[in-house]
Order: structure tokens, then sequence, then C-alpha cells
């Protein structure tokens, strides 16, 4: 069953045509790849979806719910979450106040709780640096950071804006093995990802941008073979 259905997508900047009649899925349970080069709409997409781009026309259907025109905030008590490009976080508060930040939207303390407990026992390194602001975390404890704030809202999708950005490869592997737990705990997965390779290694199926349009899709397992993918955007 469709979790996401996005069809015929416009977004413009401007008088710039950022998406061009946009469309696609993702299944209940997927980790889903959206795959392109840079300046392709990726990140355009993820806000227009999170609500933090209006859209000019098309539809945004999310848990049997038509959210385009729906504000973000509402958008997460629906039971998504967005971890950003860049991670965005509160940098003058500390780990345990921005995890809490990503509860904001729950009332039973109980729950939220729990709900802690989990993104410690998923993160141990958040859980050391609890009293630590955020600002003074490296870039990979940063993305935890992010991640673990998303985890705190409930979602039942999380979207993911370039997660590896700036990591380096250890760190890399480690997000990417968090993000396919993450999803095995029954969470549901849009990533918008640089590293085509290592997205398409964890996807279930990825559609492909170019230019605001959606040009290809598939298993990700046959994208990651197909030569013209691989010329194009894994570098071969």
């Amino acid at each position: 069953m469709a979790l996401l259905t996005v069809e015929n997508l416009n977004v413009y900047y401007g008088v710039i045509h950022a998406l061009k009649d946009v469309s696609f899925q993702v299944e209940q349970g997927e980790i889903v790849a959206l795959i392109g080069a840079n300046g392709a709409g990726k990140t355009t997409t993820l806000h227009t979806i999170s609500g933090l781009l209006p859209a000019k026309s098309g539809s945004v259907q999310f848990d049997n719910h038509q959210i385009a025109h729906t504000p973000g905030y509402q958008i997460v008590r629906l039971g998504m979450s967005h971890v950003p490009e860049g991670r965005r976080m509160f940098s003058n508060l500390t780990v345990y106040e921005n995890l809490m930040m990503g509860a904001y939207s729950r009332k039973d303390k109980k729950e939220i709780a729990d709900t802690l407990e989990m993104v410690y026992e998923r993160f141990p390194r958040l859980k050391e640096r609890v009293r630590q602001l955020a600002g003074t975390l490296s870039g990979g404890e940063q993305q935890m950071l992010a991640m673990g704030r998303a985890l705190m809202a409930k979602p039942k999708l999380m979207l993911m804006d370039e997660p590896s950005m700036g990591l380096s490869p250890i760190f890399v592997s480690e997000i990417f093995d968090i993000i396919q737990e993450i999803n095995k705990q029954g969470v549901t997965i849009l990533l918008v990802e640089q590293n085509a390779r290592k997205a398409l290694s964890i996807a279930n199926r990825a559609y492909v941008l170019e230019t605001g349009r959606i040009v290809g899709s598939g298993q990700a397992s046959d994208l990651l073979n197909d030569p013209a993918i691989k010329k194009a955007y894994l570098g071969e």
C-alpha cells in the first residue's frame, strides 16, 4: 500500500520552474531513493512534501491525507519527519534539548521517555554527550542527532536529505547501517543522497530526477547495474 503518493507536482522559485509534473510513490516499509545531479530538484521535492515549500499545482497524499497545502507542523503530527540537508541543529541547545524539540508534537510523557531511551540505544554517542551543546559535536554526531531528533516524532515516514554529506567514509557506512536498522523497525524512508551508489545499495526502489523531471525509475539493484545510470551517476 502506498504511504506517500506524489502526483504531477509543479514547483516554482519565482519564474524558475523547479519541479515539472513530478510523480512517484513510496510504499509502506520501503526505502526509496531519489538520485540525480546537483540542482536536479531532489531537495525541492522533499521540501515540498514536508510543507516547507508551496506547490503551484499537483497533489501529495500521505497516509490517506491530502497534504499539498498543509502547514509543515501539521504534517509532522500526521507522522512524517524530515532530516534536513546540513543537519540544521539548534546549535546553542544541548543534545537532550534538540532531541526533545523533535517530540514537540507529542503529549504522552511516558511514550516520549520510551522513545528517548530507544534513541539513546540506537545512538550511544548521543547519550554520552547529552548535556553537550549540539554545535560542538562532530559532523557525524550531528547527523546522528538530526536522525535522533526526527525519530523523536515517532514517524511513519522519514525524509532524509543528504545524510552522508561532509562525513568521513567510516561515518558514512555507520549512518547507512543505521538507516537500514530504522527501516527494519518499521519506518518507511525516502532518501535523497548525492552518493548514488550507496543510496542504491540500501534502497528497494529508486527514481532518477533530471532538471526537475523524473526520467527513470526501477528496482535499485537494476539501476545499480544499468550502464546509463553507471555512466551518469556512479562515475563509471
